[in-house]
């Protein structure tokens, strides 16, 4: 799902969410989310992925990613360097 919960109001994106987890525990299958809401990733997601420019940076729980110090540094506008000098 790309972005599902953009432009909702908190009780409807806690609701979507609830669905779309209860379902994948139902069917035991994963859903992947595009999401760029902070929140909703970290207070919905049981494994996230973080890219910059295409790089995975880093995978793991949620308490991995929020300490991470690449993530801190790409998301607070800090660059990052990539293999081959590229910014």
């Amino acid at each position: 799902m790309d972005e599902p919960t953009a432009g909702m109001a908190p009780s409807e994106r806690k609701e979507l969410m609830q669905l779309a987890a209860g379902i994948a525990r139902e069917r035991a299958i994963g859903i992947l989310f595009t999401e760029h809401d902070m929140d909703a990733v970290f207070g919905h997601a049981d494994r996230v992925i973080v890219l910059v420019r295409g790089e995975i940076i880093i995978a793991g729980s949620p308490q991995e990613v929020r300490a991470d110090r690449q993530v801190r540094r790409a998301y607070l506008g800090e660059g990052l360097r990539l293999r081959g000098g590229h910014e």
